[in-house]
């Protein structure tokens, strides 16, 4: 039987040094995507007070992640093109043809039924070879064991590569340009698609709930429930928060008797302490923490039960993920800031609950949350800084119903002002769709007091 080597050693040789120098390129290629992909944010505050080459390297290539992630993919591709050329090269000249053929032979002789020829089965032998030995080196040592050592040591491997991959990145530009301006495109329209798909699934959502829910005596409450928490995630806390105005908080500096008496008319448990303004919120005084002290004389230093341990989150930032860190700091309360870093208002861990339950009221509550009166069945007052999603809820109307016009606004005086583009006069009337906001009370700076109208079917099945 013939077998191997059809042409001279030196050429097996060279090739399959070739081979090994690609898989060792695959290889770390395909490790620095997971190296560079897996890194932390302590891996970045390191490599931003390391000064080395390297570490600024690896910092300019993460700031364009999806350049680096398409020249990482280009240059595999590349890689693993010259490999499969190479492996067939030295395969087909390794082996020689004639063990192909005699191979056929053998098949058609033992199987003779099999509807192949001779120089079908050969060709195909040769391809399996090349194919299943080529896609065992990859797989194994230009993927699996890369990506696993990349995973453990992703930092030094990073460094490794910040180098080779700069220079690629530079290379390969007009390529990765357009792999990238391509991903955009598709991504955006993805993205539309998505976006409709999840407006027809929340509608069918809320139709689905409607349907399920027995049309038992409760049954209102447990749709505003159910509806409620399938739109938990999409609240900000913008939408919820206690505006700065309404926000009860003392000066760091004031006396313990003057302290005392802010903690006994306010009521609340938790109050937040700050320097000169409240933009600059120092901590929280947890009302609990006087028990101790309430008999000593006005010269007590009450600052030192200050809790300094606090939590700041934007205006935009969702409930569900408030509600999470809540959870992991174990904190009742956050300082909401608005995007030039100043205090907007407060946001408590009871606010979030009672997105989903509605308004919770407990033995020391007299008055209500939200201060509004009910004329009759179609007509109600409410404070101008009352939030939109409050109003919804106590007129019963599906709290998404201004969505489309409120722009920025949260407060129904934000809606009007939204809505007229200029500060409205007493007794204005403003229409929108078939609602009525007739404007009974303005001050210099804001709108006070808005009596809203329903229409007269809303009305009849409020």
């Amino acid at each position: 039987m013939p077998l191997l080597l059809a042409i001279p050693p030196t050429e097996v040789f060279l090739g399959i040094l070739a081979i090994l120098f690609l898989l060792l390129c695959s290889a770390l290629v395909s490790g620095s995507e997971v190296a560079f992909f897996s890194l932390t944010p302590n891996d970045f505050e390191k490599l931003q007070q390391d000064n080395s080459g390297s570490s600024q390297r690896i910092l300019y290539l993460k700031d364009k992640p999806r350049k680096l992630l398409a020249t990482i993919l280009i240059s595999n591709n590349f890689i693993n093109i010259g490999i499969v050329i190479l492996s067939e090269f030295v395969l087909s000249n390794l082996i020689s043809p004639d063990i192909f053929d005699y191979w056929a032979e053998s098949i058609s002789v033992g199987i003779p039924w099999l509807s192949l020829s001779k120089e079908g089965l050969a060709i195909t032998f040769n391809f399996l070879i090349t194919v299943v030995s080529v896609t065992f080196l990859l797989v194994l040592f230009g993927e699996v064991a890369p990506k696993v050592y990349a995973r453990i040591n992703n930092l030094r491997l990073a460094r490794i590569m910040s180098t080779p991959l700069d220079i690629l990145m530079r290379i390969l530009n007009p390529f990765s340009a357009i792999l990238v301006n391509w991903t955009k495109v598709l991504e955006g329209r993805l993205l539309l698609t998505a976006a409709g798909a999840g407006l027809a699934s929340r509608e069918d959502i809320d139709e689905a709930i409607e349907l399920t829910v027995s049309n038992g005596e409760d049954s209102g409450q447990e749709v505003d429930l159910l509806k409620s928490i399938v739109k938990f995630g999409e609240v900000s806390v913008k939408q919820i928060m206690r505006s700065r105005i309404d926000v009860i908080a003392v000066d760091h500096r004031i006396s313990y008797p003057e302290l005392l008496e802010v903690v006994k008319e306010s009521g609340y448990s938790r109050i937040p302490v700050y320097n000169e303004d409240f933009d600059n919120v120092i901590g929280l005084l947890y009302v609990k923490d006087l028990l101790g002290y309430l008999h000593h004389d006005e010269s007590f230093a009450w600052q030192k039960l200050i809790r300094t341990n606090m939590l700041f989150v934007p205006e935009a930032k969702k409930i569900d993920d408030l509600l999470r860190e809540f959870q992991k700091e174990h904190l009742h309360m956050a300082i909401v800031v608005d995007e030039y870093g100043g205090s907007a208002g407060i946001v408590t861990l009871e606010d979030i609950m009672e997105e989903i339950i509605g308004e919770i009221q407990d033995e020391f509550d007299d008055d209500p949350e939200v201060i509004y009166h009910q004329i009759d069945d179609n007509n109600f007052v409410f404070d101008g800084k009352t939030l939109l999603n409050d109003v919804c809820r106590i007129v019963g109307i599906d709290t998404s119903t201004f969505d489309e016009v409120k722009g920025e606004a949260d407060s129904v005086a934000g809606l009007l002002l939204e809505l007229t583009g200029d500060m409205p006069t007493e007794g204005e009337e403003i229409v929108q769709k078939e609602f009525i906001f007739r404007v009974l009370k303005v001050s210099e700076r804001r709108i006070e007091s808005i009596q809203f109208t329903l229409p007269e079917t809303t009305a009849s099945t409020v």
